[in-house]
């Protein structure tokens, strides 16, 4: 029985090594050990994964710093106000200038008659004697004044009528360009004399651009042209309608820069007076193609004014479809486009039917001074 006890617990115990060695076996097999290595692989990404996603959350907390802004948006530009700002402000325009016209030639006619009725002139001794005396009375500075303007005078009078009316306008951009120079205007120039469809303020630029220059030499370019071009626009279309051409040109060529930005996303700020100056270099050379012209620095280079007029819509048109940057090539484009459909259309249908309008105004005229008091309501001199 001892015996056979001694054996029984040998037996046993080699039962029990004999499990614990297949056991240990089993763990070795191939088929257990890759699954046990997916197991492990796997509880390795998830530990990994569960470290970056807790790194990438705790991150920010722990560093104690917000993460990238988001980026701003950029507002859609809508052009329908300012579509209807051109539309009013070119309607509002020639009607103006056709008042205006009516206006001046009226008072042409009341000057003439004033001046008939006054020609009963004394005798000729008496007045220089007069004019003599009244000269001795005068100090040195004052004859000096007197000479001043009697040269300004002079040289005024020796200027062209087209000349005269764009020194008003050189004079316009002069004193903006000076703002440009104040610190303290920087925000407001920026908001009201550029350009941008991108603004809340649309409308208003459209027309305070075209006399806005931060540069010196851009301004004394366009002004130039304009000075060069002005006799003859002028004589082709009168004081009046220039400035109506000029005004609208302004504004319909910022229009047409708004509509070129918005469609390629290249929403940036524009200013200078190069679309009216465009118009009116277009108007003429489309007007009268035959005549010469030249460059300022190369007088003995001479081309006729179709070809320079076609040379620079070709450049404008291929800095619009190349993307330049260097000027608003959209605005020249819609500037020389609106020049020459004026003077081939535009005339005929705009300036030449305001007869109705002109009629209007004489009789609202004519009932507010019979309204007045006795012949204030005197008519005047119908439009031409």
């Amino acid at each position: 029985m001892a015996w056979r006890g001694c054996v029984m617990k040998w037996a046993k115990t080699e039962f029990i090594r004999s499990t614990n060695t297949t056991s240990r076996s089993s763990r070795l097999s191939p088929h257990n050990q890759q699954r046990c290595g997916f197991r492990r692989e796997a509880k390795r990404s998830e530990t990994k994964q569960g470290n970056v996603t807790q790194e990438t959350k705790a991150s920010p907390s722990e560093a104690g710093t917000p993460g990238p802004p988001p980026r701003p948006k950029v507002p859609r530009a809508t052009l329908f106000k300012p579509l209807m700002f051109t539309v009013g402000f070119t309607g509002c325009s020639f009607g103006a200038a056709a008042i205006l016209q009516y206006e001046t030639l009226k008072s042409k006619v009341q000057s003439a008659k004033e001046e008939e009725k006054s020609e009963n002139l004394s005798e000729g001794s008496q007045d220089m004697a007069y004019w003599h005396d009244w000269w001795n009375q005068l100090s040195g500075f004052q004859r000096q004044l007197i000479l001043l303007m009697s040269l300004v005078d002079d040289f005024w009078g020796s200027l062209t009528e087209g000349q005269r009316t764009v020194t008003g306008i050189i004079a316009v951009n002069a004193v903006v360009l000076c703002c440009w120079r104040i610190p303290l205007m920087q925000r407001s120039m920026i908001k009201y004399f550029t350009s941008n469809p991108a603004s809340k303020t649309k409308c208003l630029p459209m027309i305070l651009s075209s006399f806005s220059h931060y540069s010196i030499f851009h301004m004394a370019t366009n002004m130039y042209v304009l000075w060069t071009f002005s006799s003859g626009i002028v004589s082709l279309l009168g004081k009046e309608q220039f400035l109506a051409v000029y005004m609208s040109a302004g504004v319909i060529s910022t229009m047409v820069s708004y509509m070129c930005k918005t469609a390629t996303g290249r929403l940036y700020p524009s200013l200078g007076a190069s679309g009216a100056v465009m118009a009116v270099l277009a108007a003429v050379c489309a007007k009268v193609p035959e005549a010469k012209l030249g460059i300022i620095f190369l007088p003995m280079v001479t081309f006729t004014a179709g070809n320079a007029l076609k040379a620079l819509i070709t450049i404008d048109a291929a800095g619009l479809m190349l993307g330049w940057r260097l000027f608003d090539h959209a605005a020249h484009l819609g500037g020389a486009l609106f020049g020459i459909w004026y003077v081939a259309y535009g005339h005929k249908l705009i300036w030449r039917k305001r007869e109705p309008f002109v009629k209007l105004w004489h009789d609202m005229r004519s009932l507010g001074g019979s309204r007045g008091g006795p012949g204030a309501g005197s008519a005047g001199p119908g439009p031409r």
